[in-house]
């Protein structure tokens, strides 16, 4: 089989109490719930199964299609600062969840199809632990540094401190659409750091992610483009 025709699983995290904009997962974008972007775009692209992790009762209810599940996720799970590592890790033992598996999170919804067969293609070559989605980024985040009492600690090359913007090599930054990596190599790990992560990357206008109100508007003025250019 190609490397798109194998089995996998697609995880959602879905929670409650956004304080950036409330009831952003379920509010309608375009026409549906936030969250049935990533479920469409992830049974478009191929997944067997898709895991929705949720704490939402109005998604734990909901009629969802063939090969959906809704798992309930601990409120322990459901804090402001829980990081994104327990929140998989508890799917994917409650799930027993084994093979490759790709997370798509819901406030990413310009992420298409071939966003994420690129990246299990790069997965599929066995060169990485975990390819993840990226967009370009701002140079000059190259001569930035942190402080040690009064001292200047580079982050990157201390060259660059000191080079004109021109001259910096290009930086892509993580966009959080799309993360693929091996079930049973995540739980061993119970994180996400690797030396070996490969990329794909995703220009600035799918790469926009919701938080707030303005996130949501400008989101749906671009679906709302795209879906006129397709019918025009």
């Amino acid at each position: 089989m190609t490397p798109l025709h194998l089995p996998w699983t697609a995880v959602i995290p879905l929670r409650a109490g956004s304080k950036g904009l409330p009831g952003k997962n379920t509010r309608l974008l375009a026409g549906k719930p936030l969250y049935m972007h990533a479920v469409d775009v992830a049974l478009k692209a191929g997944a067997q199964s898709v895991i929705l992790s949720t704490n939402i009762p109005e998604i734990l209810l909901a009629a969802l299609p063939a090969g959906v599940q809704a798992l309930q996720r601990p409120e322990a799970l459901c804090g402001d600062t829980v990081p994104m590592a327990p929140v998989l890790s508890h799917a994917l033992r409650a799930t027993q969840c084994k093979g490759t598996v790709v997370l798509l999170q819901a406030t990413s919804p310009l992420r298409q199809v071939a966003d994420i067969q690129a990246a299990l293609t790069v997965f599929a070559t066995g060169q990485h632990e975990l390819v993840m989605s990226v967009t370009e980024a701002d140079s000059g985040v190259l001569k930035w540094g942190r402080l040690d009492g009064d001292r200047y600690m580079p982050l990157s090359d201390p060259a660059f401190c000191f080079s004109n913007r021109q001259s910096l090599p290009a930086v892509v930054k993580p966009n959080g659409a799309v993360y693929v990596m091996q079930a049973q190599w995540f739980l061993a790990r119970e994180g996400f750091v690797s030396e070996r992560i490969g990329v794909v990357q995703m220009d600035a206008e799918r790469s926009q992610d919701i938080d707030t109100g303005a996130d949501f508007e400008r989101c749906e003025a671009t679906l709302t483009r795209i879906k006129q250019g397709q019918h025009g």
